[in-house]
């Protein structure tokens, strides 16, 4: 079964242009189910097939999951990766049987994103004062990501060539390397412009040709990575708010919330995170009403105290 699922994520990789977190994610979901199943039929791994498992095992794994605490997403994400996996030995007649046709996958929850005060948001970059290259990085990497909304697997992704400073904009590869454009706002402007200026101070004898050409760059001079991006934002914030989520993700939210709280249109903020339907932006209408209500609440002398 294991060459089964690598053949499986290759698939993904090549026909779907999945992204390396769904690969990543699908695969690990997939070796997870092939391990329980394995305890249940009392062979090996490597002599469980994919036609042992059926239904029920499913089943059962997807209920040991949900006594362990595992999140309603998550566990909704492993159902849609065996689903998935299923259909694609199918179809193609490694299995006579589908035991995944009749998964349901369960209900995500609905979460509010967290987000940050614009107070913080301006006490964390000016922590980041540009006194030396690796500042200025650090101070040019916040700024584009509250200025665009952008992901942090796009962030890296970026070269210098995608940045345009004299059109203020950005072309950012996203998931299924689509393509859009997104502005950049006066601040994210000038502080690019000072990286670019000492960003060849950042490259050392190591630096290759895919970090001669990348954005952003690491501390041994390779392409900038998402754990140092996630260190980055997390010791800023950890400085500059008591937010409980110090992830670069929160500078997206707090982008997205911003612009709806100052009346941006959502269906422009759709287009600027680069979300395929609607649906997965309304949550910072949600995000802003609840804001409203605070506000209220503290405001009003007849609201409920």
């Amino acid at each position: 079964m294991k060459e089964l699922i690598s053949k499986f994520i290759r698939t993904l990789k090549t026909e779907r242009n999945a992204s390396e977190h769904t690969l990543t994610s699908y695969k690990n979901d997939l070796l997870q189910l092939l391990s329980f199943a394995s305890s249940e039929l009392k062979k090996e791994p490597e002599d469980v097939s994919a036609a042992d498992i059926d239904r029920l095992t499913i089943r059962l794994w997807l209920g040991e999951l949900s006594e362990n605490g595992i999140a309603r997403n998550t566990v909704a994400r492993k159902v849609a990766a065996v689903r998935s996996f299923y259909k694609y030995c199918f179809k193609r007649g490694y299995v006579e049987k589908n035991p995944a046709q009749l998964l349901i996958v369960p209900k995500k929850e609905t979460r509010l994103p967290k987000t940050l005060q614009l107070s913080e948001i301006n006490t964390m970059m000016e922590l980041a004062n540009g006194s030396d290259p690796e500042s200025t990085q650090e101070r040019a990497i916040m700024e584009l990501f509250y200025s665009t909304g952008i992901r942090l697997s796009e962030l890296i992704r970026l070269n210098i060539s995608d940045i345009d400073l004299s059109q203020n904009q950005v072309i950012v590869f996203g998931k299924g390397r689509k393509q859009r454009i997104v502005p950049l706002g006066r601040k994210a402007v000038t502080w690019c412009k000072k990286h670019l200026e000492s960003r060849f101070q950042l490259l050392t004898p190591e630096s290759d040709n895919d970090a001669r050409v990348a954005l952003f760059i690491a501390p041994r001079g390779g392409r900038m990575y998402q754990r140092k991006v996630q260190r980055i934002i997390k010791e800023y914030l950890m400085k500059a708010s008591e937010s409980t989520n110090k992830s670069p993700h929160t500078l997206r939210h707090s982008f997205a919330t911003h612009m709806l709280d100052a009346g941006a249109d959502i269906r422009l903020i759709k287009e600027f995170l680069g979300h395929s339907s609607l649906s997965s932006t309304q949550v910072y209408t949600h995000t802003s009403v609840e804001r409203l209500k605070n506000v209220y609440n503290q405001a009003h002398p007849r609201a409920e105290k």
